[in-house]
Formats: C-alpha cells, sequence, structure tokens
C-alpha cells in the first residue's frame, strides 16, 4: 500500500529497499532512512528495548537522503518475537457473540439472552482476569501483502485491534508499573477463520486457535509503530471499513480490561520482550455478527486514531475455485 502522509507528529516504518526492508523515521509526507548511527541502536528491537523518542523527535525529516512516503511501500513496522492475542475483552462484542449463540440453544428471547450476557461482562470485568492465546510471529505481515483467503473455508473474519508494542522487557510486573513496558502502538487485523475456532472431533479439548488463527498473513500489522507517549489507549477510534461500507466503531473505552491489566496479566506468564505484540481485543461489528465474511476482491480499511490506516485487500487461493 502507498501511505501520502502520516497526520501524527512522527512514527517509525519498515519499507521495502529492493529485496530488503529498511527502518524509517515518518514526518508528514516524509520517511528518512534509519542506520545504527541515527536510531541509536544496533536494530529496532534494541531501540524499544530503551527507546529515545526524543532523539529520534530532533532528527530532520528532509535531509538529501529522505523519501516521499508516497513513493516507497511500507510493510509491517516491528519484528516481533512473540504475539500475544486477548480474547473477548470488548463488552459489547463479547455480548453480542454470546447473545448470538445462546439465541440459537436456549429458550431465552434475544433481549433476556443480551441482558445475560450483559450480566456475564459486567461479572468479568469486575472478578475475572484477563484472556490470553498467542500467535504465530510468522503470520505478521505488512498491508502491502495482499490477504490469501484459504480455500478450506469460506468464513474468515475480520478484527481490528489496537496491538501493544513491548519496549522494555516485560516479567511480573505491576499493573501500576506496567505502561513503563510499553514503547508503543500499531494498528492489528487478528484475521479468524469461525469455522475452525472449535474442534468439532474433541468438542471437550475446547477451542483450537492454532488452525483459526494461524493461516499465513493473518495478523496484516501496521502500517506505523507511534510512540506511547501519542496515544491514549483508555479512549481511542476504532473503525473498520469494508468495501466503504463501516462494519466496526468503536472506542478502546469499552475494553473489559485495560492496557495496563493486559500487560501486567501476561507478563505473569512469561517475560514480554522488546518488539513484542500484544493485542488488545476487537470490538463489536466483525463477520460473524453481519453474517458476512470475507470474499475474493474485499478490501478493509481499518483506521486507529493516532495510528494511520491499514489498507488489506483479500484474494481467493490461488487454484481455489476457479482463481488464478
Amino acid at each position: 500500500m502507498t501511505i501520502d502522509r502520516f497526520t501524527g507528529d512522527f512514527a517509525l516504518a519498515r519499507y521495502r529497499d529492493g529485496d530488503g526492508v529498511r527502518l524509517g523515521l515518518v514526518r508528514g509526507e516524509r520517511i528518512r532512512p534509519l542506520d545504527a548511527t541515527s536510531l541509536g541502536a544496533a536494530s529496532l528491537n534494541d531501540f524499544l528495548a530503551a527507546p529515545d523518542w526524543d532523539r529520534l523527535a530532533a532528527l530532520p525529516v528532509d535531509g538529501a537522503d529522505s523519501l516521499a512516503l508516497s513513493d516507497v511501500v511500507l510493510t509491517a513496522p516491528v519484528e516481533p518475537r512473540q504475539v500475544l492475542q486477548t480474547g473477548a475483552n470488548y463488552r459489547q462484542h463479547v455480548i453480542e457473540l454470546v447473545a448470538a449463540g445462546l439465541t440459537q440453544n436456549s429458550e431465552r428471547t434475544p433481549e433476556e439472552a443480551r441482558a445475560f450476557a450483559a450480566d456475564l461482562m459486567d461479572k468479568r470485568a469486575r472478578d475475572g482476569e484477563p484472556y490470553f492465546f498467542i500467535g504465530l510471529p510468522a503470520c505478521v505481515v505488512g498491508d502491502d501483502v495482499p490477504l490469501v483467503l484459504p480455500a478450506y473455508s469460506e468464513v474468515h473474519d475480520w478484527e481490528l485491534e489496537l496491538a501493544v508494542v513491548i519496549g522494555r522487557e516485560a516479567f511480573r510486573v505491576s499493573r501500576e508499573d506496567a505502561l513503563d513496558h510499553v514503547a508503543g502502538y500499531t494498528i492489528v487485523n487478528d484475521i479468524t477463520t469461525r469455522d475452525l475456532v472449535f474442534r468439532k472431533d474433541m468438542k471437550e479439548i475446547g477451542t483450537d486457535w492454532y488452525r483459526s488463527k494461524n493461516a499465513p498473513g493473518f495478523l496484516p500489522t501496521g502500517p506505523f509503530l507511534v510512540p506511547a507517549a501519542a496515544v491514549d489507549p483508555a479512549d481511542t477510534a476504532v473503525r473498520l471499513e469494508l468495501n466503504g461500507d463501516v462494519m466496526q466503531d468503536a472506542s478502546t473505552s469499552d475494553l473489559l480490561f485495560d492496557v495496563p491489566s493486559l500487560v501486567s496479566g501476561a507478563s505473569q506468564t512469561m517475560p514480554l520482550l522488546p518488539g513484542d505484540l500484544l493485542l488488545t481485543g476487537s470490538p463489536a461489528g466483525n463477520g460473524q455478527h453481519w453474517r458476512r465474511f470475507l470474499r475474493d476482491g474485499d478490501v478493509m480499511t481499518g483506521t486507529i486514531a493516532g495510528l494511520g490506516t491499514q489498507v488489506v485487500r483479500c484474494v481467493a487461493e490461488p487454484g481455489a475455485n476457479g482463481a488464478a
């Protein structure tokens, strides 16, 4: 995808450079290549371990080596070693999903089902804990890569999410200290194959997140990595359009567990490393709600306030149903 302008103060991005990828500093309509000297670190993840955003903010982007943002192809702005995903974390989203399931298997009216689900969510927010599972870093791609829809299903779904980019290593940190370990934020669309979420051959073992969420390219990410200080994770607008129609339009203020709670909770089991992604969950309005799933030719436009816009184009798997 070609981006013409970044409307925040500045951000990091990675862009195609021949057969390789380079890191750059973005401001307005320009991108400046960053080497180890200008970055002040040997690599992106080394920088994120102790991010000196003031250093980057002082760098000019109008030198002879800078490029027009419209002339480069951006790719995923991060290189995570671990990806943690948060399930059932938007109150209204979970109410919709639970209510839809209950109406198929109970005598409750839709109104009764929604009230029951709302009560469940309020109790969970008060007494529960975040629900995490892991994704494969290999699924992280930029929106320059088309989303290939695997032929083994016709119910591939979108889930636009605010993603935390970990800075300083976090291991068993408190909620109060958690934000000290957040370097920045980016956009992730957490693609899910709905009919593979629950095992049909062994219902007792529950969900199968590996098969349902880890096909190639199922984590379109970016295009920008924005410093943490520039984003309010407690109240940030999240919006996804499918072919121009608004499907998701919410705020992170609807999160059951906020970013400090998520970082703290996830860090209790395994250290979170610099550059890792922690997805915060997706709001109401995915394909499961609309009974409309991704098809060949669909275009998803995801915007999160302050983080830019991601455009993902869907294509059928080659050789499937006559696809080239």
